[in-house]
């Protein structure tokens, strides 16, 4: 199974607007297999969410692409849960995402 179909086998489906611009973020990590989905939605994520502090766009025309950061993590740790030491990538997330945060404070844009 590939992380395209791990995301296409889940109950609960996004909007077709938010699963179009999760899958946009994911790009070509859609094809490795299903035992990586932590790891790449976690890193789409912190690009989207990067890219988004360093553009300073993070109001109400950035929704759409804030909503699939949270649902880039959401997957994620969802993913980690099933099967992983959930503890150590919460830890690890929380340290990657709060220090995209400072970078960009720091640099003046964004946060």
């Amino acid at each position: 199974m590939t992380v395209g179909a791990w995301l296409s086998r889940r109950t609960l489906r996004p909007p077709e607007a938010l699963d179009a611009r999760v899958r946009r973020a994911l790009g070509g990590r859609l094809a490795l297999d299903a035992s990586e989905t932590h790891r790449v939605c976690e890193a789409a994520a912190e690009e989207v969410l990067s890219s988004l502090l360093g553009a300073r766009e993070t109001g109400r025309e950035s929704a759409l692409d804030l909503l699939a950061v949270d649902a880039l993590v959401t997957y994620a740790f969802e993913h980690a849960a099933a099967g992983g030491d959930l503890d150590a990538m919460a830890v690890g997330a929380m340290q990657r995402i709060a220090a995209i945060g400072a970078h960009h404070a720091a640099a003046g844009d964004g946060a």
